[in-house]
């Protein structure tokens, strides 16, 4: 056994009575500020419920097609909304879709601007990419204690740390996409008196647009990835059902729920990936010629 050296309880202590402050203090003003994702979350959740589920269907199997170009996607899109729908699971789909839409869509309005600051300053870069690290390597559970206890058990919770869990891919490939454009297109770019602003969102931002959505891709499905977890302080849906085929032992329950969140995954990494590889294809003609 390893000797003790210190005593880290007054360690603990002074972490925990840190977050009881700010929870005490800053309670609430910290419930306002997170209130509009709760707004977003429970709109997206509205509408896909309360949106018949054939349309769903059809504008799901219509961006597949737009992806693709071709019936094997859209196909596949068909059969997994299908599966979803016969075996009673569209509602919690639903759920686990506006969870998922909710997190993918905070986590690019608030990655890309912090990978283009990284991409544009290595004294960034390097204090935000151990942050970074940090976040992919704690354990998806210790999200939930600070945000449980200043929150409550409920959405918001289950969202700020589906966002914070999703988060880091998009930042990293962000600012990989942006600091491989060739060094020659830009320089011709500029040659032409263009301003910063006009490099990034004329060249640098169209050239990086499919390691960007790679980074997408990644943040959809490791917000699928936290569904389970985040039931458990109050998300619903999908993960839901999974605890509680865990909770009452019913293996159907958790394995079918677990089949639509596999589901759900396969649905929306095909369509990401292929809208990846369609700008890849064109930005290698353009470049051609």
């Amino acid at each position: 056994m390893f000797p003790e050296l210190i005593d880290t309880r007054p360690l603990r202590r002074a972490i925990d009575d840190g977050l009881n402050w700010v929870v005490r203090n800053w309670g609430g003003e910290l419930e306002a500020a997170a209130y509009p994702l709760l707004m977003l979350l429970n709109g997206i959740e509205r509408l896909l419920v309360a949106t018949p589920f054939w349309l769903i269907m059809a504008i799901l199997v219509g961006i597949a097609w737009l992806a693709t170009r071709s019936w094997k996607l859209p196909a596949l899109v068909l059969v997994s909304l299908l599966f979803l729908g016969i075996m009673g699971l569209w509602r919690d789909a639903m759920a686990t879709m506006a969870l998922m839409i909710s997190a993918t869509l905070t986590v690019i309005v608030a990655s890309i601007p912090i990978g283009v600051w990284m991409s544009r300053s290595q004294r960034v870069r390097q204090i935000i990419t151990p942050i970074l690290d940090l976040m992919q390597t704690l354990p998806s559970f210790v999200y939930l204690i600070p945000t449980v206890m200043i929150f409550g058990p409920g959405k918001i919770p289950a969202l700020l740390a589906t966002i914070v869990y999703a988060a880091p891919p998009l930042v990293r490939l962000t600012d990989l996409g942006l600091r491989s454009v060739d060094p020659a297109v830009m320089e011709a770019s500029r040659s032409f008196g263009t301003t910063p602003s006009q490099r990034l969102f004329g060249v640098q931002i169209p050239l990086a647009l499919p390691t960007i959505l790679a980074g997408v891709n990644q943040t959809t499905m490791m917000a699928l990835a936290m569904v389970v977890i985040a039931s458990m302080i109050g998300a619903g849906g999908l993960g839901y059902q999974v605890l509680q085929g865990i909770g009452r032992l019913e293996v159907s329950r958790g394995l079918f729920a677990g089949l639509g969140i596999v589901v759900l995954a396969i649905i929306f990494d095909r369509i990401t990936q292929s809208f990846g590889k369609q700008l890849q294809a064109k930005i290698g003609l353009a470049e051609a010629r």
